[in-house]
């Protein structure tokens, strides 16, 4: 595995990866709600964020990173086949280096995301009743120092 920066190559297999992660890790959302999500994430978020890319032998993505103000994770999404083989801690580690404070918001209702992030020494420090579009979806602020 090897970590680099997003190429607009990488865009349509980063967004097929996205969808497989969240079918399967959000089983909450509507369906009406994952279709809305789903369009928002190709139209307006996938085209300009400026992802980290895990990539196999062959230059294929297994996974991504989304960070913001070198604090903040806005996205990280592993293909699910890979899950539990370390993409996702080497690509939070590659983003950003143990010491630095960082703050992710994860679905209240994705456990499995939750109890990742607390064994990557994330803890809660908030809980927001909705997600940032307003919908019946709770936000779990954790943060690691």
């Amino acid at each position: 595995m090897r970590i680099r920066r997003v190429a607009d190559a990488d865009r349509p297999r980063l967004f097929e990866l996205w969808q497989a992660a969240v079918h399967a890790t959000h089983d909450f959302l509507t369906p009406d709600d994952l279709a809305g999500i789903t369009e928002m994430v190709r139209t307006d978020y996938f085209p300009a964020a400026s992802f980290t890319v895990a990539v196999d032998g062959g230059d294929r993505p297994l996974g991504f990173i989304d960070v913001e103000d070198g604090t903040a994770i806005n996205a990280l999404f592993v293909d699910p086949a890979c899950h539990g083989q370390g993409i996702g801690r080497a690509l939070v580690d590659a983003a950003l280096p143990q010491g630095v404070p960082l703050t992710v918001e994860v679905n209240e209702q994705n456990g499995a995301a939750r109890a990742v992030y607390e064994h990557w020494g994330f803890r809660t420090i908030d809980r927001k009743p909705l997600d940032g579009e307003g919908r019946p979806y709770p936000l779990l602020v954790m943060r690691r120092d």
